[in-house]
């Protein structure tokens, strides 16, 4: 911690550039979390091509996000007690050979539900994958938690806005192209993480006590991460809902959508990097929050309205980016620093709740779309998203600390 103290009080110059001065580790676990994460946007452009070919209901297809989310949140509370025994380096290969195998045998399945629970595995292997990559790029940083969190948001918004573009090009192809094009790029991770992350990090992971199974449960007895956690479940009804249903009423092609959410995907990463910082330093991390999730609930109500012009719809899905962009790296910084307890296992206790909200809202939104019209999910997804805002503003005294903590690094 001291060494990063002297990182972070360094003159502006160099504070500016020490987010490039990171070791080797960091950018293996960056360039393996950019492949892992092309893996969410890869499938996007082709939901409508799959319920096509396999003779599936947007609402069955949706549970592609579903059965993901579902398994991840759960395989969320294990986490911390593999990778405090096998070692951060371990946990993030065995994640990304979860990930391989479960996406390649999805390539070669032929029916919906077949291919809903090999999304189960993979999104078991996601979990092992994303949890820990957070926490080896903040504990093997050399420039601070808020910097390395800004790495960690990079890589994610860089794989999603490659992905949306491979996987159209896949997808027009075969529904199966992305599957196996998830494969085999979780291959390359494997061999490029393998030769690049020294052993050392494992020794200093397995030099750590051992983490029990209750931990993350534990954690959630903190106001200020539980807060957090269901303001993210409530917001993520509002992320997954666009994911995963909007490719169904944009009527574009897989090279169509793909476009699209590449324009979603390269905003979320520039907004991440280069915006979320700035408007945490002049509003603080709370307020920015708070202004992030109550547009994209706007933006989603616009969607709700207008669903059937088509330009507006698309414009929405782009804006949207920009402000999950924001709202993540704001959220991942504030839990970071919400507690003293150990980041793997609030990492856990966050996303656990984070993603119940998110394997809700898809098969949610395909559902009312049948039952009522196309307008609906997007509306409900927005009354969701407003609700997290009126959630942390009404627990505003429990989290209002994460400013005074951002400051003093």
């Amino acid at each position: 911690m001291s060494q990063t103290a002297k990182t972070i009080t360094g003159n502006a110059i160099q504070e500016e550039v020490s987010i490039l001065k990171q070791p080797k580790s960091v950018w293996a676990v960056f360039f393996a979390s950019i492949i892992a994460f092309m893996g969410l946007g890869l499938v996007d452009p082709i939901l409508p091509a799959i319920a096509s070919q396999l003779d599936a209901s947007p609402s069955e297809v949706t549970l592609l996000f579903t059965s993901y989310n579902a398994v991840m949140a759960i395989a969320m509370l294990i986490t911390g007690t593999i990778s405090s025994r096998i070692g951060l380096k371990g946990t993030l290969l065995s994640g990304i050979v979860v990930i391989a195998l479960f996406a390649g045998l999805g390539g070669f399945s032929n029916d919906i539900w077949t291919l809903v629970g090999l999304r189960g595995g993979w999104g078991l292997g996601n979990a092992l994958f994303v949890a820990t990559a957070l926490t080896a790029i903040v504990t093997l940083s050399t420039s601070g938690n808020a910097k390395a969190i800004i790495l960690y948001e990079a890589a994610i918004g860089l794989g999603i806005s490659v992905g949306p573009l491979l996987g159209g090009w896949l997808g027009a192809m075969s529904w199966r192209g992305p599957f196996l094009g998830v494969s085999t790029l979780m291959v390359i991770a494997f061999i490029g993480l393998s030769i690049l992350m020294p052993k050392q990090a494992k020794k200093e992971k397995n030099a750590n006590s051992k983490t029990s199974l209750l931990d993350p449960f534990r954690a959630l007895k903190h106001r200020s991460l539980l807060v957090f956690g269901i303001a993210a479940a409530l917001y993520n009804f509002g992320f997954f809902t666009l994911l995963a249903y909007a490719p169904f009423v944009l009527g574009l092609d897989e090279h169509g959508l793909g476009f699209v959410f590449l324009g979603w995907g390269i905003l979320l990463a520039v907004t991440s990097v280069f915006m979320a910082p700035k408007l945490q330093q002049r509003f603080g991390t709370i307020a920015s929050m708070a202004m992030m999730l109550t547009l994209f609930a706007l933006v989603l109500l616009a969607m709700g309205i207008w669903t059937s012009t088509q330009w507006l719809v698309i414009s929405g899905v782009i804006v949207a980016g920009a402000l999950l962009g924001n709202n993540n790296t704001l959220i991942t910084t504030a839990v970071m620093n919400a507690t003293n307890v150990e980041r793997s296992t609030a990492s856990a206790a966050y996303s656990f709740l984070r993603f119940i909200g998110g394997a809700i809202a898809p098969f949610t939104a395909g559902k009312l779309a049948e039952i009522y019209n196309p307008s609906i999910p997007f509306i409900v997804g927005a009354v969701f998203v407003f609700l997290s805002v009126v959630f942390i503003w009404s627990n505003h005294k429990h989290v209002n600390h994460v400013d005074d903590v951002e400051a003093g690094h």
